[in-house]
Protein backbone atom coordinates (compact mmCIF):
# COMPACT_ATOMS: atom_id res chain seq x y z
CA UNK A 1 0.00 0.00 0.00
CA UNK A 2 1.69 3.49 -0.85
CA UNK A 3 1.14 6.59 0.60
CA UNK A 4 -1.10 8.28 -1.58
CA UNK A 5 -3.41 5.20 -1.65
CA UNK A 6 -3.79 5.76 2.17
CA UNK A 7 -4.69 9.35 3.53
CA UNK A 8 -6.63 10.18 6.73
CA UNK A 9 -9.57 10.65 4.22
CA UNK A 10 -9.31 7.00 1.86
CA UNK A 11 -9.32 5.82 5.96
CA UNK A 12 -12.33 7.78 6.79
CA UNK A 13 -14.39 6.17 3.52
CA UNK A 14 -12.84 2.90 4.77
CA UNK A 15 -14.66 3.57 7.93
CA UNK A 16 -17.73 4.38 6.27
CA UNK A 17 -18.10 1.01 4.40
CA UNK A 18 -17.60 -0.97 7.50
CA UNK A 19 -20.34 -3.21 8.26
CA UNK A 20 -19.03 -3.45 12.12
CA UNK A 21 -18.79 0.09 12.53
CA UNK A 22 -22.06 0.51 14.44
CA UNK A 23 -20.89 -1.97 17.21
CA UNK A 24 -17.80 0.99 18.53
CA UNK A 25 -20.78 3.46 19.72
CA UNK A 26 -21.60 0.11 22.23
CA UNK A 27 -18.84 0.51 23.85
CA UNK A 28 -18.37 3.42 27.07
CA UNK A 29 -16.95 6.70 25.99
CA UNK A 30 -15.42 8.43 28.43
CA UNK A 31 -15.00 11.83 26.21
CA UNK A 32 -11.33 11.57 26.20
CA UNK A 33 -9.55 11.98 22.56
CA UNK A 34 -8.52 8.28 22.79
CA UNK A 35 -7.50 5.91 20.67
CA UNK A 36 -7.25 2.32 22.43
CA UNK A 37 -4.61 0.01 20.97
CA UNK A 38 -4.37 -2.36 24.24
CA UNK A 39 -7.71 -4.69 23.38
CA UNK A 40 -5.65 -7.53 23.41
CA UNK A 41 -4.97 -6.74 27.39
CA UNK A 42 -8.17 -5.34 28.43
CA UNK A 43 -11.38 -4.96 26.33
CA UNK A 44 -13.05 -2.11 26.36
CA UNK A 45 -16.33 -1.66 28.50
CA UNK A 46 -19.72 -2.69 27.26
CA UNK A 47 -22.38 0.13 27.61
CA UNK A 48 -24.59 -2.89 28.26
CA UNK A 49 -22.02 -4.23 31.29
CA UNK A 50 -23.21 -0.93 33.47
CA UNK A 51 -26.47 -1.27 32.78
CA UNK A 52 -26.29 -5.14 34.23
CA UNK A 53 -23.80 -4.58 36.69
CA UNK A 54 -26.00 -2.10 38.22
CA UNK A 55 -29.03 -4.07 37.95
CA UNK A 56 -27.02 -7.00 39.54
CA UNK A 57 -25.87 -4.24 42.31
CA UNK A 58 -29.23 -2.91 43.25
CA UNK A 59 -31.76 -5.82 42.11
CA UNK A 60 -30.49 -8.91 43.12
CA UNK A 61 -27.55 -8.37 45.71
CA UNK A 62 -29.70 -5.73 46.72
CA UNK A 63 -33.01 -6.63 46.34
CA UNK A 64 -33.29 -10.26 46.12
CA UNK A 65 -30.21 -11.17 48.08
CA UNK A 66 -29.41 -15.05 48.54
CA UNK A 67 -32.83 -15.77 46.33
CA UNK A 68 -30.93 -14.84 43.27
CA UNK A 69 -29.16 -17.62 43.66
CA UNK A 70 -32.20 -19.86 42.33
CA UNK A 71 -33.27 -16.73 40.29
CA UNK A 72 -30.71 -16.70 37.58
CA UNK A 73 -26.70 -16.89 39.67
CA UNK A 74 -26.38 -20.34 40.04
CA UNK A 75 -27.23 -21.17 36.31
CA UNK A 76 -24.78 -18.53 35.40
CA UNK A 77 -21.44 -20.24 34.33
CA UNK A 78 -23.65 -22.51 32.64
CA UNK A 79 -25.34 -19.86 30.11
CA UNK A 80 -22.09 -18.09 29.53
CA UNK A 81 -20.30 -20.99 28.39
CA UNK A 82 -23.45 -22.00 26.12
CA UNK A 83 -22.47 -18.86 24.34
CA UNK A 84 -18.51 -19.36 24.73
CA UNK A 85 -18.94 -22.95 23.04
CA UNK A 86 -20.41 -20.92 19.93
CA UNK A 87 -17.03 -18.71 19.70
CA UNK A 88 -15.11 -21.62 19.85
CA UNK A 89 -16.70 -24.67 17.95
CA UNK A 90 -17.64 -26.69 21.24
CA UNK A 91 -20.47 -28.03 23.00
CA UNK A 92 -21.29 -26.06 25.77
CA UNK A 93 -20.60 -29.54 28.22
CA UNK A 94 -17.40 -29.00 27.17
CA UNK A 95 -16.89 -25.48 28.58
CA UNK A 96 -17.32 -24.18 32.11
CA UNK A 97 -16.64 -20.48 33.12
CA UNK A 98 -14.43 -20.73 36.40
CA UNK A 99 -11.54 -19.91 37.97
CA UNK A 100 -8.56 -17.57 36.29
CA UNK A 101 -6.33 -19.17 33.64
CA UNK A 102 -3.53 -20.17 35.36
CA UNK A 103 -5.35 -22.06 37.86
CA UNK A 104 -6.83 -23.80 34.96
CA UNK A 105 -4.12 -24.52 33.18
CA UNK A 106 -2.19 -26.15 36.69
CA UNK A 107 -5.90 -28.41 36.78
CA UNK A 108 -6.11 -29.65 33.42
CA UNK A 109 -2.08 -29.64 33.19
CA UNK A 110 -2.30 -32.31 36.65
CA UNK A 111 -5.08 -34.28 35.08
CA UNK A 112 -3.85 -34.67 31.74
CA UNK A 113 -0.33 -36.20 33.55
CA UNK A 114 -1.83 -38.67 36.07
CA UNK A 115 -4.10 -40.37 33.05
CA UNK A 116 -0.45 -40.05 30.39
CA UNK A 117 1.29 -41.97 33.41
CA UNK A 118 4.56 -43.37 32.85
CA UNK A 119 4.75 -40.62 30.36
CA UNK A 120 5.92 -36.95 31.73
CA UNK A 121 7.28 -35.11 29.45
CA UNK A 122 5.55 -32.04 28.62
CA UNK A 123 6.49 -29.87 25.51
CA UNK A 124 5.92 -26.54 25.10
CA UNK A 125 7.63 -23.61 23.37
CA UNK A 126 9.51 -20.18 23.82
CA UNK A 127 6.82 -17.88 22.62
CA UNK A 128 3.99 -19.28 25.55
CA UNK A 129 3.11 -16.92 27.78
CA UNK A 130 5.62 -16.87 31.08
CA UNK A 131 2.93 -17.47 33.25
CA UNK A 132 1.99 -20.76 31.50
CA UNK A 133 5.80 -21.57 31.69
CA UNK A 134 5.84 -21.43 35.16
CA UNK A 135 2.58 -23.24 36.04
CA UNK A 136 3.78 -26.13 33.99
CA UNK A 137 7.17 -26.56 35.60
CA UNK A 138 4.79 -26.23 38.75
CA UNK A 139 3.12 -29.38 37.86
CA UNK A 140 6.07 -31.32 36.92
CA UNK A 141 7.56 -30.51 39.94
CA UNK A 142 4.44 -32.97 41.43
CA UNK A 143 5.46 -35.81 39.94
CA UNK A 144 8.87 -37.64 40.97
CA UNK A 145 11.06 -38.10 38.22
CA UNK A 146 9.38 -36.10 35.61
CA UNK A 147 11.67 -33.79 33.26
CA UNK A 148 12.01 -30.46 33.64
CA UNK A 149 9.80 -28.58 31.16
CA UNK A 150 10.82 -28.72 27.84
CA UNK A 151 10.89 -25.22 25.63
CA UNK A 152 11.62 -25.49 22.57
CA UNK A 153 12.78 -22.61 20.30
CA UNK A 154 14.92 -18.87 21.37
CA UNK A 155 13.62 -16.14 22.83
CA UNK A 156 13.23 -13.74 19.53
CA UNK A 157 11.61 -15.93 17.57
CA UNK A 158 8.74 -14.45 16.22
CA UNK A 159 7.29 -17.43 14.15
CA UNK A 160 6.38 -20.81 16.22
CA UNK A 161 9.50 -23.24 16.08
CA UNK A 162 6.87 -25.81 13.97
CA UNK A 163 9.51 -28.10 12.89
CA UNK A 164 11.05 -28.31 15.84
CA UNK A 165 8.10 -29.01 17.66
CA UNK A 166 7.20 -32.02 15.71
CA UNK A 167 10.81 -33.63 16.13
CA UNK A 168 10.62 -33.30 20.04
CA UNK A 169 7.28 -34.72 19.83
CA UNK A 170 7.87 -38.75 20.81
CA UNK A 171 6.46 -41.65 22.69
CA UNK A 172 7.86 -40.06 26.00
CA UNK A 173 5.64 -36.83 25.63
CA UNK A 174 2.70 -36.56 28.04
CA UNK A 175 1.47 -33.21 26.99
CA UNK A 176 1.87 -30.54 24.18
CA UNK A 177 0.74 -27.10 25.99
CA UNK A 178 1.03 -24.25 23.64
CA UNK A 179 -0.83 -20.66 23.24
CA UNK A 180 -2.91 -21.09 20.13
CA UNK A 181 -1.74 -16.86 19.38
CA UNK A 182 1.54 -16.09 20.60
CA UNK A 183 1.35 -13.19 23.12
CA UNK A 184 4.42 -11.06 21.89
CA UNK A 185 4.48 -11.77 18.17
CA UNK A 186 1.03 -13.00 17.54
CA UNK A 187 1.59 -15.81 15.46
CA UNK A 188 -1.21 -17.97 14.89
CA UNK A 189 -0.58 -21.78 15.47
CA UNK A 190 -1.85 -24.44 13.00
CA UNK A 191 -4.64 -25.69 15.32
CA UNK A 192 -5.66 -29.00 13.83
CA UNK A 193 -2.15 -29.79 12.37
CA UNK A 194 -0.43 -29.63 15.50
CA UNK A 195 -3.36 -31.46 17.33
CA UNK A 196 -2.61 -34.16 14.99
CA UNK A 197 0.70 -34.56 14.94
CA UNK A 198 0.79 -34.72 19.26
CA UNK A 199 -1.90 -37.23 18.99
CA UNK A 200 0.45 -39.29 16.16
CA UNK A 201 2.80 -40.30 19.24
CA UNK A 202 -0.18 -40.71 22.03
CA UNK A 203 0.42 -37.03 23.46
CA UNK A 204 -2.50 -34.93 24.42
CA UNK A 205 -2.83 -31.43 23.88
CA UNK A 206 -3.77 -27.95 26.12
CA UNK A 207 -4.35 -24.73 24.14
CA UNK A 208 -4.17 -21.23 25.75
CA UNK A 209 -6.88 -19.82 23.68
CA UNK A 210 -6.52 -16.32 25.54
CA UNK A 211 -5.08 -14.18 22.95
CA UNK A 212 -7.65 -15.92 20.71
CA UNK A 213 -11.02 -16.23 21.57
CA UNK A 214 -13.10 -13.72 20.18
CA UNK A 215 -10.26 -12.86 17.34
CA UNK A 216 -9.88 -15.65 15.53
CA UNK A 217 -11.51 -18.75 13.88
CA UNK A 218 -11.66 -21.70 16.05
CA UNK A 219 -13.09 -24.74 15.98
CA UNK A 220 -12.10 -27.26 18.50
CA UNK A 221 -13.58 -30.24 17.90
CA UNK A 222 -13.09 -30.57 14.51
CA UNK A 223 -9.38 -30.27 15.46
CA UNK A 224 -9.61 -32.89 17.75
CA UNK A 225 -8.80 -30.86 20.50
CA UNK A 226 -8.03 -32.12 23.95
CA UNK A 227 -7.88 -29.41 26.56
CA UNK A 228 -8.41 -25.69 26.58
CA UNK A 229 -8.03 -22.87 28.64
CA UNK A 230 -8.76 -19.10 28.63
CA UNK A 231 -9.04 -15.63 29.97
CA UNK A 232 -12.44 -13.33 28.99
CA UNK A 233 -10.99 -9.80 29.19
CA UNK A 234 -9.20 -9.62 26.46
CA UNK A 235 -11.16 -9.38 23.00
CA UNK A 236 -14.00 -10.94 25.03
CA UNK A 237 -14.38 -7.93 27.09
CA UNK A 238 -15.40 -8.88 29.95
CA UNK A 239 -13.60 -6.28 32.12
CA UNK A 240 -10.36 -6.27 34.53
CA UNK A 241 -9.87 -9.82 35.95
CA UNK A 242 -12.81 -11.64 34.63
CA UNK A 243 -13.15 -15.49 35.49
CA UNK A 244 -11.50 -17.37 32.51
CA UNK A 245 -13.24 -20.85 31.12
CA UNK A 246 -11.71 -24.20 30.03
CA UNK A 247 -12.66 -26.94 27.94
CA UNK A 248 -12.46 -30.70 28.07
CA UNK A 249 -13.60 -32.64 25.08
CA UNK A 250 -16.43 -35.08 25.80
CA UNK A 251 -14.89 -38.32 25.78
CA UNK A 252 -12.39 -37.19 28.38
CA UNK A 253 -14.44 -35.17 30.63
CA UNK A 254 -14.89 -38.26 33.32
CA UNK A 255 -11.49 -39.78 32.77
CA UNK A 256 -9.82 -36.86 34.22
CA UNK A 257 -9.66 -35.84 37.80
CA UNK A 258 -9.23 -32.14 38.87
CA UNK A 259 -6.48 -31.99 41.74
CA UNK A 260 -8.31 -29.73 43.44
CA UNK A 261 -11.27 -30.91 44.88
CA UNK A 262 -13.62 -28.11 45.77
CA UNK A 263 -17.26 -28.14 46.84
CA UNK A 264 -18.81 -26.78 43.71
CA UNK A 265 -17.15 -30.04 41.74
CA UNK A 266 -18.86 -31.58 43.80
CA UNK A 267 -21.90 -34.08 42.55
CA UNK A 268 -24.24 -32.93 45.36
CA UNK A 269 -22.90 -29.74 46.68
CA UNK A 270 -25.57 -28.82 48.86
CA UNK A 271 -25.69 -32.45 50.70
CA UNK A 272 -23.18 -31.17 52.50
CA UNK A 273 -21.27 -34.38 52.75
CA UNK A 274 -17.99 -35.13 54.28
CA UNK A 275 -16.50 -37.21 51.71
CA UNK A 276 -15.80 -35.81 48.17
CA UNK A 277 -17.70 -37.34 45.06
CA UNK A 278 -16.96 -35.84 41.51
CA UNK A 279 -19.47 -34.30 39.79
CA UNK A 280 -19.92 -35.71 35.98
CA UNK A 281 -18.75 -34.67 33.52
CA UNK A 282 -17.49 -30.88 32.85
CA UNK A 283 -18.44 -29.38 36.39
CA UNK A 284 -16.08 -31.97 38.36
CA UNK A 285 -13.44 -29.05 37.64
CA UNK A 286 -15.31 -26.14 39.71
CA UNK A 287 -13.77 -25.49 42.56
CA UNK A 288 -15.66 -22.43 44.69
CA UNK A 289 -18.22 -20.41 45.11
CA UNK A 290 -18.57 -18.61 40.91
CA UNK A 291 -17.58 -14.43 41.23
CA UNK A 292 -21.22 -13.50 40.06
CA UNK A 293 -20.57 -10.17 40.01
CA UNK A 294 -17.54 -9.94 37.59
CA UNK A 295 -18.55 -13.39 35.95
CA UNK A 296 -21.82 -11.59 34.86
CA UNK A 297 -20.06 -8.77 33.20
CA UNK A 298 -19.02 -11.21 30.65
CA UNK A 299 -22.21 -11.32 28.95
CA UNK A 300 -22.53 -8.59 27.10
CA UNK A 301 -19.41 -9.03 25.19
CA UNK A 302 -20.05 -12.35 24.00
CA UNK A 303 -23.54 -11.54 23.16
CA UNK A 304 -22.12 -8.91 20.61
CA UNK A 305 -19.44 -11.07 19.20
CA UNK A 306 -21.79 -13.20 18.40
CA UNK A 307 -23.87 -10.93 16.83
CA UNK A 308 -20.92 -9.82 14.80
CA UNK A 309 -19.71 -13.07 14.00
CA UNK A 310 -16.63 -14.23 13.69
CA UNK A 311 -16.05 -14.37 10.01
CA UNK A 312 -16.54 -10.64 9.72
CA UNK A 313 -14.63 -9.97 12.94
CA UNK A 314 -11.78 -11.87 11.51
CA UNK A 315 -12.11 -10.29 8.20
CA UNK A 316 -12.05 -6.83 9.42
CA UNK A 317 -8.82 -7.52 11.74
CA UNK A 318 -7.21 -8.77 8.72
CA UNK A 319 -8.25 -5.68 6.23
CA UNK A 320 -7.02 -3.41 9.69
CA UNK A 321 -3.70 -4.88 9.89
CA UNK A 322 -2.98 -4.48 6.25
CA UNK A 323 -3.70 -0.88 6.06
CA UNK A 324 -1.30 -0.59 9.37
CA UNK A 325 1.16 -2.63 7.40
CA UNK A 326 0.59 -0.45 4.48
CA UNK A 327 1.65 2.78 6.91
CA UNK A 328 4.60 0.84 8.31
CA UNK A 329 6.31 -0.14 5.34
CA UNK A 330 5.87 3.98 3.87
CA UNK A 331 6.67 6.07 6.90
CA UNK A 332 7.65 3.14 10.12
CA UNK A 333 10.74 1.30 9.08
CA UNK A 334 12.79 4.03 7.39
CA UNK A 335 12.47 5.51 10.81
CA UNK A 336 13.79 2.60 12.38
CA UNK A 337 10.54 0.28 13.59
CA UNK A 338 10.62 -3.30 12.26
CA UNK A 339 7.63 -5.84 12.26
CA UNK A 340 7.67 -8.30 15.37
CA UNK A 341 4.69 -10.36 13.75
CA UNK A 342 3.83 -12.84 10.71
CA UNK A 343 3.74 -11.25 7.51
CA UNK A 344 1.61 -14.64 6.28
CA UNK A 345 -1.74 -13.06 7.59
CA UNK A 346 -3.21 -16.74 8.22
CA UNK A 347 -0.77 -16.98 10.63
CA UNK A 348 -1.55 -13.52 12.37
CA UNK A 349 -4.27 -13.17 15.35
CA UNK A 350 -5.62 -9.88 15.91
CA UNK A 351 -2.92 -7.90 16.94
CA UNK A 352 0.40 -6.71 15.32
CA UNK A 353 3.71 -5.84 16.97
CA UNK A 354 6.38 -3.30 16.53
CA UNK A 355 10.24 -3.50 17.35
CA UNK A 356 12.28 -0.56 18.43
CA UNK A 357 14.79 -0.33 20.47
CA UNK A 358 13.16 3.05 22.27
CA UNK A 359 9.99 1.10 22.44
CA UNK A 360 9.14 1.83 25.69
CA UNK A 361 9.81 5.34 25.65
CA UNK A 362 8.07 5.35 22.50
CA UNK A 363 4.98 3.63 24.25
CA UNK A 364 4.73 6.50 26.88
CA UNK A 365 5.15 9.16 24.66
CA UNK A 366 1.89 7.89 23.26
CA UNK A 367 0.63 7.41 26.49
CA UNK A 368 1.16 10.51 27.20
CA UNK A 369 1.52 13.23 24.09
CA UNK A 370 1.27 17.03 24.47
CA UNK A 371 -2.36 18.95 24.56
CA UNK A 372 -3.26 19.02 21.20
CA UNK A 373 -2.53 15.00 19.90
CA UNK A 374 -5.07 12.19 20.83
CA UNK A 375 -4.17 9.49 24.02
CA UNK A 376 -2.67 6.45 21.79
CA UNK A 377 -2.68 3.60 24.20
CA UNK A 378 -1.02 0.11 23.24
CA UNK A 379 1.42 -1.76 25.14
CA UNK A 380 4.79 -2.67 26.09
CA UNK A 381 6.84 -5.49 26.37
CA UNK A 382 10.42 -6.14 27.15
CA UNK A 383 12.56 -5.40 25.74
CA UNK A 384 11.42 -3.78 22.36
CA UNK A 385 8.28 -4.41 21.78
CA UNK A 386 4.99 -2.63 21.21
CA UNK A 387 1.94 -4.48 20.50
CA UNK A 388 -1.37 -2.58 18.93
CA UNK A 389 -4.08 -4.70 19.48
CA UNK A 390 -6.74 -4.59 16.60
CA UNK A 391 -10.33 -5.01 18.13
CA UNK A 392 -12.42 -5.02 15.06
CA UNK A 393 -15.41 -4.43 17.08
CA UNK A 394 -14.39 -0.79 18.00
CA UNK A 395 -10.92 -0.15 16.01
CA UNK A 396 -10.79 2.17 13.27
CA UNK A 397 -8.92 2.24 9.83
CA UNK A 398 -9.16 6.48 10.70
CA UNK A 399 -7.26 5.09 14.34
CA UNK A 400 -4.44 3.24 12.55
CA UNK A 401 -3.82 6.60 10.45
CA UNK A 402 -3.45 8.63 13.14
CA UNK A 403 -1.43 6.14 15.39
CA UNK A 404 1.27 6.07 12.63
CA UNK A 405 1.41 9.61 12.18
CA UNK A 406 1.93 10.02 15.79
CA UNK A 407 4.74 7.60 15.40
CA UNK A 408 6.30 9.58 13.17
CA UNK A 409 6.15 12.49 14.83
CA UNK A 410 7.17 11.26 18.03
CA UNK A 411 10.54 9.86 16.61
CA UNK A 412 11.39 12.86 14.17
CA UNK A 413 11.05 15.43 17.33
CA UNK A 414 12.68 13.20 19.61
CA UNK A 415 9.31 13.24 21.93
CA UNK A 416 10.06 9.94 23.32
CA UNK A 417 13.84 11.26 24.79
CA UNK A 418 11.62 13.00 27.95
CA UNK A 419 10.65 9.73 29.31
CA UNK A 420 12.09 7.01 30.84
CA UNK A 421 13.87 4.12 29.30
CA UNK A 422 11.21 1.37 31.44
CA UNK A 423 7.67 2.09 31.84
CA UNK A 424 6.90 1.87 35.22
CA UNK A 425 3.92 -0.64 36.73
CA UNK A 426 1.57 -2.01 34.42
CA UNK A 427 2.44 -2.08 30.64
Amino acid sequence: MSKTEMTRDAARKRDEMDPLRSFKDAFFDSGEDLIYLDGNSLGRLPKKTRTLLTNQVDVAWGGRLIRSWNDSWIDLPARLSKKLAQLLGASADEILFCDATSMNLYKLAHAALQIQRPRKEIITDSLNFPSDLYVLQGVLDQFTGAPPLHIVGGAGDVEGPLEQIRAQLSPKTALLSLSLVTYKSAYFYPLKALTEAAHAVGALVLWDLSHAAGAVEIDLQDAGVDLAVGCSYKYLNGGPGAPAYLFVRQGLRDELQSPIKGWFGDQRPFEFETTYAPAKGISRFAVGTPPILSMAAIEPGLDMLLEAGLPALRKKSLALQDVFLGLFQDHLAPLGFSLGSPMNPDRRGSHLSLIHKDAGRICQALIDPPEDRPVIIPDFRAPHTIRLGMAPLYVSFENLWDTAERLVKIILDKEYLGFDERPKGVT
